[in-house]
């Protein structure tokens, strides 16, 4: 979602402000993101992600990822 509102694939964006964010402990979204830069979705190094499989990560982002992307189509 931060992406799409940036319209770029790479952001400056640290585990820790993810989790603020999320409202879930860091260490939650360490693992997450783990388990998708070993799919291939994404890269991560020093406070910086980017994605590599925007499809693929949709593919795998709740519903509420589409809810969101088709509201903010609408707004634009």
């Amino acid at each position: 979602m931060a992406s799409d509102r940036i319209e770029s694939d790479a952001m400056a964006i640290t585990h820790e402000f993810l989790s603020f964010m999320l409202g879930v402990r860091r260490t939650g979204v360490t693992a997450i993101a783990r388990e998708l830069r070993r799919s291939g979705l994404i890269e991560y190094r020093h406070g910086r992600i980017s994605i590599l499989d925007r499809l693929a990560l949709q593919a795998v982002a709740c519903e509420c990822y589409r809810i969101d992307h088709e509201a903010l189509r609408r707004l634009l």
